[in-house]
């Protein structure tokens, strides 16, 4: 089914239901912005986002979650 196709249907699915105990969630806004991340409880390190995810939020937001600096994300 192509992305056009899908047809979101009226059942609602929560955060919780919906990813594996060791899964991130990023929140993004309708105009495509990077909101917050969701990490995981299972995280011992939460300063650290592995390397696959600090290269999405990177290529994608201009945002590395690993640098010192502050940026505009919310860490949930």
């Amino acid at each position: 089914m192509t992305h056009k196709a899908h047809k979101i249907e009226n059942n609602k699915i929560t955060l919780d239901n919906s990813l594996d105990s060791d899964d991130y969630g990023l929140i993004v806004s309708k105009n495509g912005e990077l909101k917050g991340i969701w990490i995981p409880d299972t995280v011992e390190d939460k300063e650290n986002f592995p390397k696959a995810i600090a290269n999405l939020c990177i290529n994608y937001f201009g945002l590395d979650p690993n640098a010192d600096e502050e940026y505009p994300a919310t860490l949930h």
